[in-house]
Protein backbone atom coordinates (compact mmCIF):
# COMPACT_ATOMS: atom_id res chain seq x y z
CA UNK A 1 0.00 0.00 0.00
CA UNK A 2 1.66 3.20 -1.25
CA UNK A 3 1.38 6.48 0.66
CA UNK A 4 -0.18 9.30 -1.30
CA UNK A 5 -1.17 12.94 -1.08
CA UNK A 6 -4.19 14.59 -2.66
CA UNK A 7 -5.50 17.97 -3.62
CA UNK A 8 -7.79 17.26 -0.65
CA UNK A 9 -4.76 17.03 1.62
CA UNK A 10 -4.68 20.81 1.15
CA UNK A 11 -8.33 21.77 0.57
CA UNK A 12 -7.93 25.31 1.93
CA UNK A 13 -4.83 25.91 -0.18
CA UNK A 14 -6.58 24.64 -3.32
CA UNK A 15 -9.41 27.07 -2.66
CA UNK A 16 -12.78 27.19 -0.92
CA UNK A 17 -14.59 29.85 -2.98
CA UNK A 18 -17.79 29.76 -0.92
CA UNK A 19 -15.76 31.05 2.05
CA UNK A 20 -13.65 33.47 0.05
CA UNK A 21 -10.50 31.32 -0.16
CA UNK A 22 -8.86 31.60 -3.58
CA UNK A 23 -6.40 28.91 -4.74
CA UNK A 24 -2.95 29.37 -3.21
CA UNK A 25 -1.51 26.04 -4.35
CA UNK A 26 -1.26 24.55 -7.81
CA UNK A 27 -1.01 20.92 -8.84
CA UNK A 28 2.62 21.53 -9.77
CA UNK A 29 3.23 22.85 -6.24
CA UNK A 30 1.67 19.70 -4.77
CA UNK A 31 3.80 17.44 -6.98
CA UNK A 32 6.97 19.21 -5.84
CA UNK A 33 5.81 18.99 -2.21
CA UNK A 34 5.19 15.25 -2.59
CA UNK A 35 8.60 14.72 -4.15
CA UNK A 36 10.28 16.73 -1.38
CA UNK A 37 8.63 14.55 1.26
CA UNK A 38 9.24 11.25 -0.55
CA UNK A 39 5.58 10.55 -1.33
CA UNK A 40 5.15 8.50 -4.50
CA UNK A 41 1.50 9.14 -5.38
CA UNK A 42 -0.67 12.22 -5.85
CA UNK A 43 -4.42 12.04 -6.34
CA UNK A 44 -6.12 14.84 -8.27
CA UNK A 45 -9.58 15.51 -6.88
CA UNK A 46 -12.54 17.50 -8.13
CA UNK A 47 -11.25 20.62 -6.34
CA UNK A 48 -8.58 20.73 -9.09
CA UNK A 49 -10.55 19.59 -12.16
CA UNK A 50 -8.34 18.30 -14.95
CA UNK A 51 -10.90 19.18 -17.61
CA UNK A 52 -10.40 22.88 -16.82
CA UNK A 53 -6.69 22.69 -17.70
CA UNK A 54 -5.22 23.72 -21.03
CA UNK A 55 -3.42 21.24 -23.25
CA UNK A 56 -0.16 23.03 -22.45
CA UNK A 57 -0.77 22.61 -18.71
CA UNK A 58 -1.51 18.90 -19.15
CA UNK A 59 1.64 18.40 -21.19
CA UNK A 60 3.67 20.19 -18.54
CA UNK A 61 2.17 17.97 -15.83
CA UNK A 62 2.91 14.74 -17.70
CA UNK A 63 6.52 15.84 -18.10
CA UNK A 64 6.74 16.89 -14.45
CA UNK A 65 5.39 13.61 -13.03
CA UNK A 66 7.84 11.72 -15.21
CA UNK A 67 10.73 13.87 -14.00
CA UNK A 68 9.73 13.59 -10.33
CA UNK A 69 8.82 9.89 -10.48
CA UNK A 70 5.30 10.38 -9.09
CA UNK A 71 2.22 8.38 -10.01
CA UNK A 72 -0.92 10.43 -10.63
CA UNK A 73 -4.26 9.00 -9.50
CA UNK A 74 -7.15 10.61 -11.37
CA UNK A 75 -10.34 11.63 -9.60
CA UNK A 76 -13.57 13.40 -10.45
CA UNK A 77 -17.12 14.11 -9.31
CA UNK A 78 -20.33 13.21 -11.19
CA UNK A 79 -20.95 9.62 -12.24
CA UNK A 80 -22.40 10.23 -15.68
CA UNK A 81 -21.53 8.67 -19.01
CA UNK A 82 -20.14 11.91 -20.44
CA UNK A 83 -17.94 12.63 -17.43
CA UNK A 84 -16.67 9.05 -17.15
CA UNK A 85 -15.72 9.05 -20.83
CA UNK A 86 -13.93 12.35 -20.34
CA UNK A 87 -11.98 11.21 -17.29
CA UNK A 88 -11.08 7.82 -18.71
CA UNK A 89 -9.04 9.82 -21.20
CA UNK A 90 -7.24 11.57 -18.33
CA UNK A 91 -6.64 8.22 -16.62
CA UNK A 92 -5.00 7.06 -19.86
CA UNK A 93 -2.86 10.20 -20.12
CA UNK A 94 -1.55 9.81 -16.56
CA UNK A 95 -1.53 5.99 -16.53
CA UNK A 96 -3.83 5.91 -13.53
CA UNK A 97 -4.89 2.34 -12.71
CA UNK A 98 -8.19 3.50 -11.23
CA UNK A 99 -10.58 6.42 -11.59
CA UNK A 100 -11.95 7.67 -8.28
CA UNK A 101 -15.48 9.02 -8.64
CA UNK A 102 -17.86 10.75 -6.26
CA UNK A 103 -21.32 9.86 -7.58
CA UNK A 104 -23.19 13.07 -6.85
CA UNK A 105 -22.73 16.59 -8.13
CA UNK A 106 -24.64 19.84 -7.86
CA UNK A 107 -28.28 19.03 -8.74
CA UNK A 108 -27.21 15.54 -9.81
CA UNK A 109 -28.14 12.64 -7.53
CA UNK A 110 -28.81 9.43 -9.51
CA UNK A 111 -30.55 6.53 -7.79
CA UNK A 112 -29.01 3.04 -7.53
CA UNK A 113 -30.78 1.76 -10.67
CA UNK A 114 -29.49 4.71 -12.69
CA UNK A 115 -25.99 4.21 -11.29
CA UNK A 116 -25.98 0.52 -12.22
CA UNK A 117 -27.18 1.33 -15.76
CA UNK A 118 -24.42 3.91 -16.26
CA UNK A 119 -21.74 1.57 -14.95
CA UNK A 120 -22.89 -1.34 -17.10
CA UNK A 121 -22.85 0.86 -20.19
CA UNK A 122 -19.33 2.09 -19.39
CA UNK A 123 -17.81 -1.23 -18.31
CA UNK A 124 -16.49 -2.21 -21.77
CA UNK A 125 -14.60 1.10 -21.97
CA UNK A 126 -13.09 0.64 -18.50
CA UNK A 127 -12.03 -2.91 -19.31
CA UNK A 128 -10.50 -1.85 -22.61
CA UNK A 129 -8.58 0.92 -20.86
CA UNK A 130 -7.47 -1.35 -18.00
CA UNK A 131 -8.87 1.11 -15.47
CA UNK A 132 -10.91 0.24 -12.38
CA UNK A 133 -13.87 2.46 -11.46
CA UNK A 134 -13.39 3.36 -7.77
CA UNK A 135 -16.61 4.72 -6.26
CA UNK A 136 -16.17 6.81 -3.14
CA UNK A 137 -18.48 6.34 -0.16
CA UNK A 138 -19.72 9.89 0.05
CA UNK A 139 -22.54 10.68 2.49
CA UNK A 140 -25.71 9.64 0.69
CA UNK A 141 -25.56 5.86 0.26
CA UNK A 142 -25.06 3.32 3.05
CA UNK A 143 -22.17 0.94 2.51
CA UNK A 144 -24.46 -2.01 1.72
CA UNK A 145 -26.02 -0.08 -1.19
CA UNK A 146 -22.56 0.56 -2.66
CA UNK A 147 -21.63 -3.09 -2.14
CA UNK A 148 -24.77 -4.19 -3.97
CA UNK A 149 -23.98 -1.88 -6.90
CA UNK A 150 -20.50 -3.41 -7.18
CA UNK A 151 -21.73 -7.00 -6.95
CA UNK A 152 -24.48 -6.37 -9.51
CA UNK A 153 -22.07 -4.85 -12.05
CA UNK A 154 -18.52 -6.29 -12.05
CA UNK A 155 -16.43 -6.54 -8.83
CA UNK A 156 -13.29 -7.02 -10.90
CA UNK A 157 -13.59 -3.62 -12.59
CA UNK A 158 -15.73 -1.72 -10.08
CA UNK A 159 -14.38 -1.09 -6.61
CA UNK A 160 -14.40 1.35 -3.71
CA UNK A 161 -12.45 4.41 -2.73
CA UNK A 162 -12.98 4.00 1.01
CA UNK A 163 -13.15 7.24 2.94
CA UNK A 164 -12.83 6.92 6.70
CA UNK A 165 -15.14 9.84 7.57
CA UNK A 166 -17.68 10.44 4.79
CA UNK A 167 -20.13 7.73 5.81
CA UNK A 168 -20.92 9.57 9.02
CA UNK A 169 -23.29 11.45 6.72
CA UNK A 170 -25.13 8.15 6.11
CA UNK A 171 -25.18 7.38 9.86
CA UNK A 172 -22.44 4.75 9.60
CA UNK A 173 -19.10 4.49 11.39
CA UNK A 174 -15.81 3.21 10.04
CA UNK A 175 -16.29 -0.31 11.43
CA UNK A 176 -19.48 -0.83 9.44
CA UNK A 177 -17.88 0.63 6.33
CA UNK A 178 -14.82 -1.61 6.66
CA UNK A 179 -16.84 -4.77 7.30
CA UNK A 180 -18.95 -4.09 4.22
CA UNK A 181 -16.51 -2.57 1.72
CA UNK A 182 -12.95 -3.62 2.62
CA UNK A 183 -12.85 -6.53 0.12
CA UNK A 184 -13.65 -4.12 -2.73
CA UNK A 185 -11.35 -1.26 -1.72
CA UNK A 186 -8.73 -0.14 -4.24
CA UNK A 187 -7.85 3.16 -2.54
CA UNK A 188 -8.10 4.38 1.06
CA UNK A 189 -8.83 8.01 1.91
CA UNK A 190 -7.47 8.30 5.43
CA UNK A 191 -9.12 11.27 7.09
CA UNK A 192 -8.85 11.37 10.87
CA UNK A 193 -11.49 13.15 12.95
CA UNK A 194 -12.31 14.23 16.48
CA UNK A 195 -15.84 13.93 17.87
CA UNK A 196 -16.60 16.10 20.88
CA UNK A 197 -19.73 17.29 22.65
CA UNK A 198 -20.57 20.94 22.39
CA UNK A 199 -20.16 22.79 25.71
CA UNK A 200 -23.96 22.86 26.12
CA UNK A 201 -23.88 18.99 25.84
CA UNK A 202 -26.65 18.95 23.24
CA UNK A 203 -25.05 17.44 20.17
CA UNK A 204 -21.58 16.67 18.88
CA UNK A 205 -18.97 18.56 16.91
CA UNK A 206 -17.10 16.55 14.26
CA UNK A 207 -13.93 18.09 12.92
CA UNK A 208 -10.80 16.90 11.21
CA UNK A 209 -7.34 16.56 12.72
CA UNK A 210 -3.91 15.26 11.72
CA UNK A 211 -3.72 11.52 11.18
CA UNK A 212 -3.21 9.60 14.41
CA UNK A 213 -4.59 12.38 16.61
CA UNK A 214 -8.29 11.55 16.38
CA UNK A 215 -10.70 8.69 16.97
CA UNK A 216 -9.49 6.47 14.13
CA UNK A 217 -7.42 3.41 14.87
CA UNK A 218 -5.26 3.89 11.80
CA UNK A 219 -3.07 0.78 12.22
CA UNK A 220 -6.19 -1.37 12.59
CA UNK A 221 -7.78 0.08 9.45
CA UNK A 222 -4.62 -0.51 7.43
CA UNK A 223 -4.25 -4.05 8.77
CA UNK A 224 -7.84 -4.85 7.81
CA UNK A 225 -7.36 -3.63 4.25
CA UNK A 226 -4.09 -5.54 3.91
CA UNK A 227 -6.06 -8.77 4.31
CA UNK A 228 -7.23 -8.20 0.74
CA UNK A 229 -5.03 -7.79 -2.35
CA UNK A 230 -6.75 -4.80 -3.96
CA UNK A 231 -5.92 -1.65 -1.99
CA UNK A 232 -3.13 0.07 -3.90
CA UNK A 233 -2.70 3.26 -1.95
CA UNK A 234 -3.43 5.23 1.18
CA UNK A 235 -4.28 8.83 0.32
CA UNK A 236 -4.06 11.40 3.10
CA UNK A 237 -6.99 13.76 3.25
CA UNK A 238 -7.31 16.48 5.85
CA UNK A 239 -10.20 18.40 7.31
CA UNK A 240 -8.91 21.33 9.33
CA UNK A 241 -10.98 24.07 10.87
CA UNK A 242 -10.54 27.67 9.66
CA UNK A 243 -8.47 29.91 11.89
CA UNK A 244 -8.72 33.65 12.59
CA UNK A 245 -6.93 34.67 9.39
CA UNK A 246 -6.37 33.06 6.00
CA UNK A 247 -2.63 32.90 6.65
CA UNK A 248 -3.22 31.05 9.94
CA UNK A 249 -5.66 28.64 8.26
CA UNK A 250 -3.15 27.79 5.52
CA UNK A 251 -0.29 27.37 7.99
CA UNK A 252 -2.41 25.16 10.24
CA UNK A 253 -3.31 22.98 7.26
CA UNK A 254 0.33 22.76 6.17
CA UNK A 255 1.41 21.75 9.67
CA UNK A 256 -1.35 19.12 9.81
CA UNK A 257 -0.14 17.53 6.58
CA UNK A 258 3.44 17.35 7.85
CA UNK A 259 2.35 15.82 11.17
CA UNK A 260 0.15 13.33 9.35
CA UNK A 261 2.91 12.25 6.97
CA UNK A 262 5.35 11.74 9.83
CA UNK A 263 2.81 9.53 11.59
CA UNK A 264 1.70 7.53 8.55
CA UNK A 265 5.27 6.77 7.54
CA UNK A 266 5.82 5.11 10.91
CA UNK A 267 2.82 2.76 10.52
CA UNK A 268 3.21 1.95 6.83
Amino acid sequence: MKLGLSTYSFPWAFGVPILGYSPRMSLSDLLHFAHEHKVERVQVGDNCPLHHMTLANLEHLTQLVGHLGIQIEVGTRRLSIENLENYLAFAHIFRSSFLRVVIDDLNYCPDPDQIRAIILKMLPAFKAAGVVLAIENHDRFPARVLRNIIEQTDPEWVGICLDTANSLGANEGIQTVLETLAPYTVNLHLKDIRIQRWPHLMGFRVEGCPAGQGVLNCPEIIAELKKYPRCESLTLELWSSPQHTEAETLQNEHNGVLESLDYLKTIL
